[in-house]
């Protein structure tokens, strides 16, 4: 089937639809991208939902196929490990690398999405409708409906692709046909941003490090701005002490940054401000199947399987999707009927996959980074990288500095580590070998 003379429409134009248009539009598609916001290029950013991106291997292999990542490169900052903020004594930094030269980069959402809706916009046959919010789908012929400023207005496309984020109105339009399934997975935790600005004009932390606070069940992250400020996200229990609802008063609210986060009230003068005016957002895990129906509507990135932020791989996932589908669109010489059933087929696992080790990671970076074990342990494993290059990759470098398959990368990391098991095992029978022999030579 050819749809090269038809237009295809991408509901939502955040990053992954945007990524999606430009990378259909490069087929030789027309593309339709709906949105239901005003354009983010001339409107107000809402208050408190920055949130910096760790733009990472996969999201730049995306963008390298557009040409858009040395653009993006241009503001980003490249962040070469954690600098781990105890509450007494001095932040310690824990490379992400054995070498110590691989970077994951902050970069604003809001400057990535305005960047790749230019670059969208500038192809030919591709159209933008801001202020357009799906109300309506009939999945078996396409046809849409949107709630506008002037009222509703329809619309139809051969192929629908869902790209509008974890509160995906395509796959809300799905699940009321009956055609999917999904389960929403809250954590008891939310999200709030505060804000730390530069300090005699240059950074008030080291700019090349991820900053954490981590308190055992909560924690604080600080990402780098171009600006030289820095976007903290607090990533605290909603309810309970010590908790979002716990902290009422600007005086509770001081009192508590000063005996947990005691290095911060100095460098953040409208702490109280914002931790009393910005929101707080929820986090979850959105599983969904089928991702497609009929091979006319398909869903990707969050719409599809939306995660906890906690490795940085959200976007970078959701761009992977784009090139996965664009791949697909290939091997069926771009037969959507077969294209999208393949794209599910081979991208659920590694979606599973990745969610799982969101999950795991929140734990890390909350109780376990400070921990002498786990710092002897990262030790440890970038000796063994050094000294097995390429034969023994940390799960983290898997990750977040390759396209190794995510799935792959949890097979490879339980092998590594049933080896290394197995190693330590022998060790220690050995040594304990060698002493009942020198105590049995003692005796004699």
């Amino acid at each position: 089937m050819s749809t090269e003379r038809e237009e295809i429409a991408v509901v939502g134009a955040g990053l992954a639809g945007c990524l999606l248009a430009c990378f259909l539009a490069r087929r030789g598609y027309r593309v339709a991208l709906y949105e239901r916001r005003p354009d983010p290029r001339t409107g107000r950013v809402e208050r408190g939902r920055s949130i910096n991106l760790a733009l990472s291997e996969r999201g730049l292999d995306a963008l390298r196929r557009i040409g858009l990542a040395e653009q993006v490169m241009a503001d980003a900052l490249p962040m070469r490990g954690r600098m781990i903020h105890p509450v007494d004594g001095e932040p310690q930094f824990q490379s992400y690398s054995a070498a110590g030269t691989l970077a994951i980069n902050s970069i604003s959402r809001g400057a990535l999405n305005n960047a790749l809706l230019d670059a969208a916009a500038a192809l030919p046959g591709v159209r933008i409708a801001f202020d357009h919010r799906l109300v309506g789908l009939d999945p078996a012929t396409g046809e849409m409906t949107f709630e506008t400023p002037t009222g509703k207005t329809t619309a139809g496309a051969p192929v629908v692709l869902g790209a509008d984020g974890a509160g995906s109105a395509v796959r809300g339009q799905l699940l009321g046909h009956g055609l999917l399934t999904e389960s929403l997975d809250f954590l008891d935790y939310g999200y709030k941003e505060l804000t730390i600005p530069p300090l005699g004009g240059d950074f008030a932390l080291d700019p090349e490090a991820l900053h954490i606070w981590p308190r055992g069940t909560s924690m604080m992250i600080a990402l780098p701005n171009p600006d030289r400020s820095f976007t903290c996200t607090l990533f605290w229990p909603t309810h309970g002490t010590a908790s979002f609802a716990s902290l009422g008063s600007p005086a509770a609210i001081e009192r508590h940054f000063a005996t947990h986060y005691p290095d911060l009230p100095p460098l953040a003068p409208n702490l109280v401000d914002d931790y009393q005016h910005n929101p707080v957002g929820v986090l979850g895990t959105v599983r969904c199947t089928p991702w497609q129906v009929g091979g006319k509507v398909g869903l990707l990135g969050d719409a599809a399987h939306a995660i906890v932020p906690f490795y940085g791989q959200g976007a970078n996932c959701a761009f992977e999707d784009v090139v996965e589908l664009d791949r697909c669109l290939d091997d069926c010489a771009d037969d959507w009927a077969a294209a999208l059933p393949l794209f599910q087929e081979r991208r659920q696992d590694n979606a599973e996959a990745i969610a799982r080790m969101a999950l795991t990671n929140f734990v890390e970076m909350r109780d376990k980074v400070a921990s002498p074990v786990f710092q002897l342990w990262r030790r440890v494993e970038h000796a063994l990288e050094r000294a097995l290059p390429g034969r023994y990759v940390s799960q983290y470098e898997l990750v977040s500095f390759s396209t190794t398959p995510y799935a792959e990368v949890r097979r490879r990391v339980r092998r590594q580590h049933r080896v290394l098991g197995a190693v330590a095992a022998g060790a220690v029978a050995a040594l304990v070998g060698a002493a009942g022999a020198a105590v049995s030579r003692g005796r004699r």
